[in-house]
């Protein structure tokens, strides 16, 4: 469990999700391994920010 407010930790975890989120995709469109596109960026990022609550907020 994280110590500190959750006004301040969901969104700052919120935010730094979409950032890797972003960063992950944009690498693998590179790659050819999927195309970059809004919707697959905020699907990721969902799926981070997800795993991020459940291994560190919960």
């Amino acid at each position: 469990m994280v110590d500190g407010d959750p006004r301040v930790v969901f969104p700052l975890a919120a935010v730094l999700s979409v950032v890797y989120a972003a960063i992950v995709v944009y690498g693998a469109s590179i790659v050819g391994y999927v195309a970059f596109s809004l919707p697959i960026v905020i699907g990721t990022a969902a799926v981070v920010f997800v795993a991020t609550y459940l291994a560190i907020l919960r």
